[in-house]
């Protein structure tokens, strides 16, 4: 190895980093506001990507019939809440006007996907059918377990993995698709030559940190759920909707992982269980934070991109097993500098 190809393999790690960054951030996210290890934070990668694949291809994404359908499951359970607890024409009113936008996104993607959009405009609309499917998820799976143990939560989130990797395969099929570069420039510098879809990608990761920094620091709403994530009895005390705080932590999940679905699409081609590597990938580095600082999992996610890249040279095969051994001294360094006392 020499100085070309080390540069080379750095500027690949820091690349994958970003991507496992906005995964991390949104595992760490989800955990420090609802106690969810949201395992299944891939499958939105995977949704993401191969729903612009079918746009690409002039067709109907799958994925719209999947959001109608747990659009209407949301609303019949919301309007019978509202029927048990009498709250009248108000009630079911506010069911109909959380169902609409749901509703328009799936009408208007019936309607865009044959036309052929430009590339901008089919991935502004993927990431509008894939996002909402957060908060859907977390009203069918989650919403009445929102007590319970981090176990029995573990445990709903396998299900939930494996229920949308099913369903994907049904989606999509086996065969997967790569999408067009956002950005077909290139740059170079002596042997080093830089794509303009990774100059997107980098970007678009510190924009997004930037982003959530200002949401978390500068917003009510991001305030509300920094409260909830620091106790969430005390923030039910203020008035503030643990119901609603997983909902739009789960939300911005979604928007992450269809985010990054979109993103590394153009440099490898995703298949409809691609997204539980990636993300595993990401909740690697979140564990590096201990779920529960953000630099710390945006550090783990670069360090845990620079270890495939190298891996990937000096031992293709094994670097699946390098990456995820690096979990192991995280996991012994932690325990012993955080003994566990008694639970509760």
């Amino acid at each position: 190895m020499d100085f070309t190809i080390a540069s080379i393999l750095a500027l690949d790690g820091l690349t994958n980093g970003a991507i496992y960054a906005l995964l991390a951030l949104a595992t760490v996210l989800v955990f420090a506001v609802t106690r969810v290890i949201f395992i299944p934070q891939g499958e939105f990668v995977a949704f993401g990507a191969l729903t612009l694949a079918a746009m690409q291809q002039g067709q109907t994404p799958p994925t719209v019939h999947f959001l109608l359908a747990m659009t209407a499951l949301v609303a019949l359970l919301d309007g019978w809440a509202a029927w048990r607890s009498r709250q009248g024409g108000r009630g079911l009113l506010r069911v109909f006007l959380q169902a609409l936008p749901g509703l328009l996104i799936g009408l208007l993607a019936f309607w865009a996907a044959p036309r052929q959009w430009p590339l901008p405009m089919q991935a502004a609309l993927s990431l509008a059918i894939v996002t909402p499917m957060g908060a859907q998820i977390y009203r069918l799976a989650y919403q009445s377990l929102a007590d319970a143990s981090v176990l029995v939560l573990l445990i709903v989130s396998v299900g939930v993995h494996f229920a949308l990797t099913g369903l994907g395969l049904v989606f999509f099929g086996a065969e997967g698709s790569r999408n067009p570069a956002f950005w077909d420039a290139s740059f170079s510098t002596g042997a080093l030559s830089l794509s303009g879809q990774t100059v997107i990608i980098m970007a678009a990761a510190v924009a997004l940190i930037s982003a959530l920094w200002l949401f978390f620091e500068h917003s009510l709403r991001g305030k509300a759920l920094r409260a909830t994530a620091v106790n969430r009895l005390g923030a039910r005390l203020m008035g503030i909707s643990s119901t609603a705080a997983g909902q739009q932590a789960f939300t911005l999940a979604a928007f992450i992982g269809a985010l990054s679905g979109l993103l590394i699409s153009p440099t490898t081609t995703i298949f409809y269980d691609s997204g539980f590597l990636i993300g595993l990938k990401g909740f690697v580095a979140a564990v590096f934070a201990g779920l529960a600082s953000y630099p710390g999992a945006a550090l783990g996610a670069v360090l845990v991109g620079l270890l495939e890249s190298f891996s990937s040279f000096w031992a293709s095969a094994y670097k699946e097993v390098i990456v995820f051994t690096f979990i192991l001294p995280v996991l012994l360094w932690r325990s012993l500098r955080d003994p566990h006392g008694e639970e509760h």
